[in-house]
């Protein structure tokens, strides 16, 4: 076990150490406390890693920690400690290569959790989870999702997350513009705005994976999600048509103008794609449903123009439309301490899925991947995500969370590429199939 922990974290620590120059580039100017390199706690400390360096996500977890400590007659407190998103899986899986690791964490699930857990660094929580309330509170599907092996090792919480198209309603009511239920209509849409001097997309993608949502769903609109399971398991590949398809779409929207200049250099952490919607330099955003509490959380106002649509699909197409991209439950708590201690951290944990959090969540908006949240649901925008949801045949985790982190960083690296304009959909694929092989192979091994 000892060997494979090493080759793992070696593995995980060359791909995280690979995007370091690109995510360099996008610190906000983050304070003392998210930077820290402090990991487990002492015997009554639980270290608690995550992402709330914003609000309203800080709010959100430093809300569920004050419940812990008030409502729990425990000898443990627990600290937080938050990581800007862009280099937080850089510095997890550096202290995990040090033999270190915060007693908890969030992920995203997928193929890093798997191998956090095949590394020692994550412990299983069946037992723990099987006799508490949480088996009656979380949507099985995000149970699902934090299964590895039959045995469960986090705790989903936060938010049903979706990719979809925020849009300015102002702008498009301007220009005598329809919501778009076709991939033609929406460059039609797009090609409207590009005559107007208007952006279409208001694209950040320095950090990679905002691309990759036009890559993920311009594949799924074109193929479903069987090309997609078959490469990852070898009997298929990420040549196959509509991976090109995808690659062939960008590298097209990115010569007609559809993103703005300098795309690859734009910051999504520190809110440049947030800025082009508000000055209304460009019309729409495609990225995940968490921009609903961002959007009410930096601007009420702005919000009140902002409407919703899912990734529309091909004409005359018979692939599946309803499928979605994303996570239901968006982060995951997991665990690296034992016994009283995990038995503390666990609890910690349970008090997001409370009634009192799972209000403070909506009215955040949030949509926390809780059994009848619908109900609670007030927000024309997070009721129209969630109908999606509910509507979708399957959801296809993000790429960069399902795939094991060396073929994840092939696919970002050579996605930001395309719309750089420096490489083929052909070499983009080749490139993307490569990695996966050779995973593969060394899997066997």
């Amino acid at each position: 076990m000892k060997k494979k922990t090493k080759s793992l974290i070696a593995l995980l620590l060359v791909t995280v150490m690979s995007a370091v120059m690109v995510v360099g580039c996008s610190s906000n100017g983050e304070s003392k406390e998210e930077t820290t390199d402090k990991t487990a706690g002492g015997d009554n400390e639980i270290v608690f890693w995550n992402i709330g360096t914003e609000e309203v996500d800080k709010a959100i977890y430093d809300k569920a920690i004050e419940m812990y400590h008030e409502s729990t007659d425990t000898e443990y407190t627990v600290t937080s400690v938050p990581v800007q998103n862009d280099t937080y899986k850089e510095k997890l899986v550096i202290a995990m290569s040090s033999g270190e690791c915060p007693d908890m964490y969030i992920n995203w699930s997928g193929g890093p959790m798997n191998e956090y857990i095949e590394s020692g660094f994550a412990q299983p929580i069946t037992e723990l989870f099987n006799n508490s309330e949480l088996p009656d509170r979380l949507l099985e599907a995000s149970v699902a999702q934090a299964t590895y092996k039959e045995d469960i090792y986090a705790v989903p919480f936060m938010n049903v997350s979706l990719s979809g198209i925020f849009y300015n309603k102002d702008m498009f009511k301007q220009y005598n513009l329809e919501v778009p239920t076709t991939i033609e209509e929406l460059e039609k849409v797009s090609d409207t705005f590009v005559e107007n001097g208007i952006t279409p997309f208001a694209l950040a993608n320095a950090p990679k994976w905002t691309g990759s949502m036009y890559f993920m769903n311009l594949a799924a609109r074109k193929g479903g999600l069987e090309p997609f399971a078959a490469a990852v398991d070898g009997s298929g590949s990420f040549e196959d048509e509509c991976f090109i398809y995808a690659g062939d779409k960008i590298l097209e929207w990115t010569e007609k103008g559809y993103f703005p200049e300098g795309v690859n250099s734009l910051s999504e952490d520190d809110g440049q794609a947030r800025q082009m919607l508000y000055q209304e330099t460009a019309a729409m955003d495609l990225i995940g449903s968490w921009y609903t509490g961002l959007i009410q959380q930096d601007s009420p106002e702005f919000y009140e123009k902002i409407g919703w649509f899912p990734f529309p699909g091909l004409e005359g197409s018979d692939v599946d439309s309803s499928i979605m991209i994303g996570t239901i439950g968006d982060n995951f708590i997991s665990f690296n301490c034992e016994d009283d201690k995990l038995a503390a951290a666990f609890e910690c944990a349970t008090k997001f899925s409370e009634d009192e959090m799972v209000d403070f969540m909506v009215e955040s908006g949030k949509v926390p991947p809780v059994k009848g949240v619908e109900d609670k649901l007030t927000d024309p925008i997070t009721k129209s995500i969630m109908e999606s949801a509910n509507n979708a045949s399957s959801t296809q985790l993000w790429y960069d969370q399902y795939l094991p982190p060396a073929v994840a960083q092939a696919h970002l690296d050579s996605s930001q590429e395309l719309f750089g304009g420096t490489i083929t959909s052909k070499e983009a694929a080749e490139q993307f199939q490569k990695a996966m092989e050779e995973y593969l192979s060394e899997s066997k091994e």
